[in-house]
């Protein structure tokens, strides 16, 4: 947990860390409104009542914070694997400024071939997939360094601590 929560840092990633039953209460205090967000997995806590979970393009358009879950965390990159699905979730962790990604504390796994190994099943049994994200979304191909080209300026990790 240490490594993981040293490369947030690195990555200019702010985290929280709390459990399941503050997890409401930590969202909205790094929340923007308006904010939308995806239910999270039961164990992992509660969304605010104030992020909209069934945005419409309109209220997508408008977030200014959206709000998922984190499979997994990846320590030694500082990154979270968020999941895709069926409905297509991931425009709530791109198309706003600000993204905060859930994960448990328990689904911190050391490196990427760990995360593989987590995720294999999954992708063969289901051809799912999902997005490594590791910090604000960042170019440079132009040129200065510009945050926030392809996906959230900011990034902020609740991990919760069973």
């Amino acid at each position: 947990m240490d490594r993981f929560t040293e490369r947030l840092a690195d990555f200019d990633v702010s985290y929280t860390l709390t459990a399941p039953d503050d997890v409401a209460a930590a969202i909205e205090d790094v929340t923007t409104q308006p904010a939308i967000g995806v239910e999270l997995p039961d164990g992992l806590g509660d969304l605010p009542e104030s992020v909209e979970t069934d945005p419409s393009p309109a209220e997508l358009r408008e977030a200014s914070t959206g709000v998922t879950e984190a499979r997994l965390g990846i320590a030694d990159y500082g990154s979270l694997v968020l999941p895709t699905t069926a409905d297509g979730v991931e425009p709530i962790s791109l198309f706003p400024e600000h993204h905060v990604g859930v994960v448990s504390s328990e689904d911190v796994v050391p490196g990427m071939a760990d995360a593989l190994a987590d995720l294999g099943e999954c992708f063969r049994d289901a051809s799912g997939s999902a997005v490594v994200a590791t910090g604000p979304s960042a170019t440079a191909d132009m040129g200065a360094l510009v945050k926030g080209a392809h996906g959230p300026k900011t990034v902020h990790a609740i991990i919760v601590e069973p």
